[in-house]
């Protein structure tokens, strides 16, 4: 496993992150699965874990705890994530900061989260979804100063709307956020323009999140993938969002280096951007966290894929909730 450098705490994270919301009670979830793969992760040198109170209401947090207190002695990092009080997480213009995050809420679910980790301070806490029209709205920005002075919080962080991300600019330019958590990946590499170059010119970790796309760049998706009813990716993946999707990574495959697999070169793509300071893939099974920590190896792709792989990108207008 590779680190690189935050910034400003200082901090070596590995490259290859943990993402848990898988882990807090999706379809085809198994708990004690789930820690054997978690302890994996550990063993082969994951020390980034990001998750949130909505996984689960809680669940996934409770998890990592268990990790916590089975590895005492490993610094793992913990991220986690204050839930929309209106469990709105997109079209939030419309939105006050009261409906959306007011400051209590805010105190309230970090102290929640505190709990559930089974920690005194949590390292990176994250705003889960935003809009920059709350920007300058100071109460947001006291609370974040108080909570960090009480040492409940070491570090502040937003993970953006998807496909939005520049609605975020103007809140960092506070100097309060540390980490940015984004979706980037070979589809969706918006945030190449505008975000990544403000974040590397002012010290601030981005957290890429959705590496495979929702499992679309791990190759195993086909026309009659289906999920359990109550399953988000029915959302994400309608018949016709599907249909396009497949042949997207279709015309990707032949990219695929002989000695490389669709995920590696999905893991490596994002890695090749020096902004980026962990990726989280989401990892239940213990072939998967094997593999994906194996693409840390610190072997750049070469500059011709690489170009090849940024005419890929695509700018999708799909409508998720």
């Amino acid at each position: 496993m590779k680190f690189r450098t935050h910034t400003r705490t200082g901090w070596q994270i590995s490259e290859i992150g943990y993402g848990m919301w898988g882990l807090g009670g999706w379809t085809g979830s198994d708990d004690a699965e789930t820690m054997r793969a978690l302890d994996e992760s550990v063993a082969l040198g994951c020390n980034f874990f990001d998750t949130a109170w909505a996984y689960g209401a809680g669940h996934s947090e409770r998890l990592l705890g268990q990790l916590l207190q089975a590895h005492p002695q490993t610094r793992l990092y913990v991220a986690t994530k204050v839930p929309p009080k209106n469990q709105r997480w997109i079209q939030l213009d419309g939105f006050r900061l009261d409906d959306v995050f007011p400051p209590e809420h805010v105190r309230e679910y970090t102290e929640k989260s505190l709990v559930n980790l089974g920690v005194e301070t949590i390292d990176v806490q994250q705003i889960h979804a935003w809009s920059d029209n709350w920007a300058s709205d100071e109460r947001w920005q006291r609370v974040m100063e108080d909570l960090k002075r009480e040492g409940k919080v070491r570090s502040w962080g937003i993970s953006v709307n998807r496909w939005e991300p520049t609605n975020v600019l103007k809140a960092l330019d506070t100097g309060l956020i540390d980490w940015v958590q984004v979706v980037y990946n070979i589809f969706d590499q918006n945030p190449e323009d505008e975000l990544f170059p403000y974040c590397q010119e002012h010290g601030i970790g981005i957290i890429a999140r959705v590496p495979f796309d929702e499992g679309s760049l791990t190759g195993t998706l086909t026309k009659d993938s289906q999920w359990p009813q109550g399953d988000w990716r029915n959302l994400y993946f309608t018949p016709d969002n599907l249909a396009m999707t497949l042949k997207k990574v279709e015309a990707l495959k032949p990219l695929v280096p002989a000695n490389m697999t669709l995920p590696e070169l999905a893991l490596r793509f994002i890695l090749q951007h020096p902004a980026v300071a962990t990726t989280i893939p989401g990892m239940r099974k213990l072939a998967n966290v094997r593999a994906n920590c194996a693409a840390s190896n610190g072997q750049p792709l070469p500059t011709d894929l690489v170009d090849a792989l940024h005419r890929h990108r695509w700018e999708r207008d799909w409508v998720v909730a």
